[in-house]
This record gives structure tokens, C-alpha cells and sequence, in this order.
């Protein structure tokens, strides 16, 4: 019998939602996750889930044993890293996701520098621009651009991203230039992301418009869009850490720069029990140390 081990593994059900996730995540074969976590109820003299062919429920006392464990699990390794840290290194995995263009464009600096600071850390990469679910995937840490959704998840902002709404100079010779948001019925714009509506949001007199768009492509990665754009293809909304080269360039001309909406926020999330973690804790600050974008 191991509590602490028993904990655990009932956290890693409960985190990825079934015994199949926990088990690949902690290593384990299903059928020993499911005996010790029978094991743990038959101690407790409680149901701590209800089982059925399709998903796993938690009883009201399963909850409240998930809750205090975590608390537990996070003020042990806290406990633990913090004696570690006086005399030794950062050392661990860091599982990061992070949106594939803003990766490419920063991270393939940063993080070799952080690792080559934290000799003993190892990091392993993700790129993806879908917000990944951190618990039962099984992630350390995430960035996110944009408006958080409402989470257990932990938020740190790290900065600001400016975005712009470009297109070229040959498509604005043909076209014109847009000059009110509305103008932009009669253009073919370049959205992100998929769905048959797709709203754009500006600025007008300090109050916030939304403008629906449509164009011949829609593609849920910004180089995909900028490429498109140089091309002639029409009017896209970019962070400007895409476009910013093709705007030196010329490629790009900016318009409605009048209407631009606020910057967005980038956001390092990260689940609750991930708070002690000394090498992802220092992953964030180095990052909000080194991204200061505008």
C-alpha cells in the first residue's frame, strides 16, 4: 500500500478521464490503474467513481478526495523541489505547446538559451494552433493568444501581440482601399480559422464593431494567410510578428489602421498542480524576461 502512489494515479484518471489516458501517461498498464484505484476505494470505504462501458463519473466524494489530493501532491513536490534547489540545479520534462507561428518565429531562440542556462532541463515541443486540453493530453504548460476561456487552469500573462489588417499593393491597385470596416462587404478578405460565419472586430468611435467576412480562403495558420495575401488574394488580420517582414518589404500594406482593435494578450496557462514546479515556473519568467513585443 502507498498512499501517495494511490493518489496519484487517482489524480491521472481523473485529469485525462479514463483509465486508457492515465495508464499511457503514467506508464502503466490499464488493468493495474483500474486494481489500484479498487484497492483505494476498498481502504476508503467509499465509491470514489462510477464506472460505466462509456466514461468515468466522480461521486461527491471523489471530488472532494481529488481536490485535497492535488493540494497534497502539489505541496510535496514543492516540498521536495525546494530541498533539491539548494543544493543542485533545475532539473525535469517540460511538455510545452505553443502556436506554430509565433514558435517558429521566437521560441527557436529562447529555448535553446534556456536550456543551455538550465543544463539538466529538457524540453519537449508541441506545435499545434488548436488549445490543446493540457490535463489529458498531459501537458506542463501552454501558450495561448487571445481571450482565455474559463478554466481550472492557472494564466500568466506574458505580453501583448498587435495584429494589423494588410493586403497588397497589387489587390488594393485593382480593388481599392477599403477605407470604413463596412467597405470590407465588397472585398475578399483572408480569414483564420474555419466555420461558415467569421466576424472581424474593429474599433468606431470607441465602440467595438464586429464585421462579418468571406473570401475564397480560410486557413487556420497565419503563414498559409500572409502567403496568400502577398499573393493578391485579398485583405488579411495578422499578429504582426507574421507580417511584419512583408510589411518592410512592401509585399503588405496596412489598412483601416484607424480601427484596429486592442492588442491581444499572451497567456503561459498551466494546470494547478504544475504551480510548484520550479523548471516551469522558471520557463515563464524567462519568457516574460525575453518577449517584449509590442
Amino acid at each position: 500500500m502507498n498512499p501517495y502512489e494511490d493518489m496519484r494515479i487517482f489524480c491521472q484518471v481523473m485529469d485525462s478521464g479514463s483509465f486508457t489516458a492515465a495508464a499511457e501517461q503514467l506508464g502503466l498498464s490499464k488493468q493495474f490503474v483500474s486494481r489500484r484505484l479498487m484497492q483505494l476505494e476498498q481502504r476508503l470505504g467509499v465509491r470514489l467513481l462510477n464506472r460505466s462501458t462509456r466514461r468515468l463519473d466522480v461521486t461527491p466524494l471523489g471530488q472532494t478526495y481529488y481536490e485535497s489530493a492535488l493540494r497534497l501532491l502539489s505541496e510535496v513536490e514543492h516540498m521536495e523541489q525546494g530541498i533539491a534547489g539548494q543544493t543542485s540545479e533545475l532539473r525535469g520534462i517540460i511538455r510545452l505547446s505553443a502556436p506554430l507561428s509565433f514558435a517558429i518565429t521566437h521560441l527557436g531562440e529562447l529555448l535553446p538559451e534556456f536550456l543551455q542556462i538550465n543544463r539538466l532541463v529538457t524540453v519537449e515541443v508541441d506545435l499545434s494552433d488548436r488549445a490543446v486540453d493540457l490535463l489529458s493530453e498531459g501537458y506542463d504548460l501552454a501558450l495561448r493568444i487571445g481571450v482565455l476561456e474559463d478554466s481550472t487552469l492557472i494564466a500568466r500573462r506574458l505580453s501583448r501581440i498587435a495584429r494589423v489588417y494588410c493586403a497588397s499593393p497589387a489587390y488594393l491597385a485593382e480593388r481599392g482601399t477599403p477605407l470604413t470596416p463596412e467597405a470590407l462587404h465588397s472585398h475578399d478578405c483572408l480569414p483564420y480559422g474555419h466555420g461558415r460565419q467569421v466576424q472581424w472586430r474593429f474599433v468606431v468611435q470607441g465602440k467595438a464593431v464586429l464585421i462579418n467576412v468571406t473570401g475564397r480562403m480560410r486557413v487556420n495558420n497565419g503563414e498559409l494567410l500572409k502567403d496568400a495575401a502577398i499573393a493578391g488574394m485579398g485583405i488579411t488580420y495578422l499578429p504582426t510578428f507574421i507580417v511584419q517582414g512583408a510589411l518592410q518589404a512592401g509585399q503588405l500594406v496596412p489598412v483601416l489602421e484607424d480601427f484596429c482593435p486592442e492588442p491581444l494578450q499572451l497567456s503561459a496557462v498551466y494546470p494547478q498542480h504544475r504551480q510548484g514546479a520550479r523548471p516551469v515556473q522558471a520557463l515563464i519568467e524567462f519568457l516574460r524576461e525575453r518577449l517584449q513585443l509590442r
